[in-house]
This record gives C-alpha cells, structure tokens and sequence, in this order.
C-alpha cells in the first residue's frame, strides 16, 4: 500500500481494513439493499460474519420503502438489530393477525394505505456507538455522539452525545455539557477529510477543550 495513503487513514473502500481478520468491516461495502445507506468508515463487528449486519434489518420490505440511514464513523457491536416498518400490524381493529399474507380468500382484507402503523426512516448520525444485541425499533433518530448500551430496546429518539441505556433505553447521562455539544455539533469533525482528521487525531481523542476550539 502507498505510504502516503496510509499516512491519512485507511482506505474506505476497503471492507476489512484490519490485516489479517474478517470480524470488522466497514459495512458500507458488503451492503446491497438500496435502502440501507452508511457513511464513510461506519463498521460492524461480528465473529460469526459480517454478513449477518443485513440480516439484522429486520421486517425491511422494499414496498414500504423505508430506509435506515446511518451516519459516519458509527460502532457497531455484534447482533444489534435494527426493526423495520414491516414489523407493524394494524393496531385499531379487533385482531393484529395479518390474515391477508396467506390469501386463499382472506387477501379481502388487504390493509390499505395509511392503516398500518408507520415511524419513517431509522436515522443514525455519526460517532454512534451502539452496544451488544442492542435493537433499535423503527423510524428512530439517534444523533450525533450518542452511546447505546448493550443489550438496550431503543424506543424513542436518542439526543446527540446521550448515553442511554436498558428496556426501554433512558437517558443516563449526558457525555459533555451543553457548550461542547454545541461546539462539536458545530465542529462535524466527520465531514473533515482525512488529512485533517489525521493531523487532529490527538485532540480528538482528547477531552482538551481549549486544543478543539483552536482547530476549528
């Protein structure tokens, strides 16, 4: 590889920029569901294959359109499972029973449109960490710096740089005080280009306030 290339980051078209193993992928480019959009450098970390990322959007149907959409530089821990749209079964009549997939006759109660529950996109932004077997449920939005716990049910929109955490996840605890979430929301390290994110790779992996406000 070209020293030079090296010198400002891994290349992202690359799905498994660690040599010499297969369990971290930047999942953008195992993905071929159109509707499954991920940023740069976002990876998946899973043992038993990566591969099983896709299979973890759940209930997608491509007649519902629906998309996840997942930011930049997320973390991604093994078994998080994302809830999709087709999960929802109509909620204000007597029974949920989805008797129309079977046909043979009880197609006659097809939904129409507009009486199955629908949350929109799942929208993840960037330097989103999510736990272990997470599930997030359909048409959250989960902001920037945000963390996950383990094994937490998301069922509400997550704020940027809030920890949250358990069934239903809750807020635990804000990461930063107001005046540096703004900056950093302001800052969007993770549109800079990678030669400006390797030169300030010490400060942002810093808590140096003063050292981030001279580089933006």
């Amino acid at each position: 590889m070209n020293n030079n290339l090296q010198s400002i980051g891994p290349n992202t078209t690359n799905p498994y920029p660690m040599v010499g193993q297969k369990r971290v992928c930047f999942i953008r480019n195992i993905i071929n569901n159109p509707n499954i959009i991920i940023g740069d450098y976002t990876y998946y970390d899973d043992p038993n294959g990566v591969e099983n990322f896709e299979k973890n959007v759940l209930y997608h149907y491509p007649f519902l359109g629906d998309k996840l959409i997942i930011g930049k530089f997320c973390a991604i821990a093994e078994g998080v499972k994302f809830i999709m749209n087709g999960a929802n079964h109509k909620l204000s009549a007597f029974t949920t029973y989805p008797f129309s997939l079977f046909g043979n006759g009880w197609e006659k109660v097809i939904p129409k449109k507009g009486e199955l529950p629908f949350k929109g996109d799942t929208i993840i932004d960037n330097d989103v960490w999510i736990g272990f077997e997470s599930v997030i449920m359909p048409g959250i939005h989960i902001g920037n710096g945000a963390i996950v716990g383990a094994r937490s049910l998301v069922t509400r929109d997550v704020p940027p740089y809030a920890i949250v955490g358990g069934n239903p996840a809750r807020i635990i605890k804000m990461r930063f005080t107001e005046e540096v979430v703004s900056l950093l929301q302001k800052a969007e390290w993770w549109n800079w280009d990678s030669k400006k994110i390797t030169e300030s790779l010490e400060i942002l992996t810093s808590n140096n306030l003063e050292k981030l406000k001279e580089i933006i």
